[in-house]
């Protein structure tokens, strides 16, 4: 398949996946994306394990040839309100391979059931009780749009309650600004998502409080400073590019280390989809700041 074609064929199973009405009930957005994913198959050499840390159910993806004396904990994408660890198996065989290290999933709660701060809370009780059996330098958070910035949240959470903060983190087109007021909000190539629909599902995640007052429901709006190294990509094509870019300036400015990474002509969370050349250039990408971050 050329990559034109993969291209279209993204859009077209995000489409398929999403409920025409925006105000469908969100068990048709979380049923629609378990389809999506489904659709992706699974590769017979992945070591696939279910567990429970600190409280939390989660799935560990091990690619052959990995170290397991390192761990990358993944949070999957959805909004706060759908996704899961299930869905999220191939992405972590592919991240496992690209770092050389397993992938942990977790499945934290989700809106509208358990709103902010849930998945909060349940990415801090993972850490916690993964440092209490791992060296925080062997360990990496990283996340994919919503959990993107709650891979995000959490380093900023870790940082201010004085926990060791872990090697470094990985931000895929994370959605850190909960009013969308980036300028790439409405960008017309995006054909999945508008600020009215951040808005709106960031609504059914955080209810009616001030995205600006909680960073750790909406990252943009908190103080990067003293974060370890960060890796942040996105599409110039999608409405959340801006959300990486403002925060690598806010990360630069606060004398962090941010690596920002742009493709052009893809969608959302594009490296979801083995199909698709630039998924595995990201991946490259990342793994090699994996092992720059665990080699300092």
């Amino acid at each position: 398949m050329d990559e034109e074609a993969a291209k279209a064929l993204s859009v077209a199973m995000f489409k398929e996946g999403t409920p025409a009405d925006h105000d469908a009930p969100i068990s048709e957005w979380r049923d629609g994306f378990e389809a999506m994913a489904a659709k992706l198959g699974l590769p017979a050499d992945l070591v696939i394990e279910s567990l429970t840390i600190g409280g939390v159910p989660c799935i560990k993806v091990t690619a052959p040839g990995t170290d397991a004396a390192r761990l990358v904990v993944h949070f999957h994408s959805g909004g706060y309100v759908m996704g899961s660890a299930n869905a999220y198996r191939e992405f972590a065989g592919r991240l496992s391979a690209a770092t050389g290290a397993p992938v942990l999933l977790p499945d934290y709660r989700l809106a509208p059931e358990h709103p902010y701060p849930a998945p909060v809370e349940d990415a801090l009780a993972v850490y916690r009780a993964l440092i209490a059996a791992h060296d925080p330098g062997s360990l990496l958070l990283s996340g994919d749009s919503a959990g993107g910035g709650l891979c995000l949240a959490t380093l900023m959470n870790l940082r201010d309650l004085g926990v060791p903060l872990p090697a470094g983190g990985i931000g895929i087109a994370p959605l850190l600004d909960l009013a969308g007021e980036g300028g790439s909000a409405n960008i017309p190539s995006d054909p999945l998502i508008n600020r009215d629909l951040i808005v709106g599902m960031g609504k059914v995640y955080i209810g009616e409080i001030d995205p600006h007052e909680h960073p750790l429901a909406s990252p943009l709006w908190g103080n990067p400073a003293g974060l370890p190294p960060i890796y942040l990509t996105a599409s110039n094509s999608e409405a959340l590019r801006d959300d990486s870019v403002r925060m690598a300036a806010k990360i630069e400015a606060a004398g962090g280390t941010v690596t920002l990474s742009l493709v052009d002509g893809y969608v959302h969370i594009w490296t979801f989809f083995p199909f698709i050349g630039a998924a595995a250039t990201t991946l490259n990408e990342i793994g090699d700041f994996a092992r720059t971050c665990w080699a300092d």
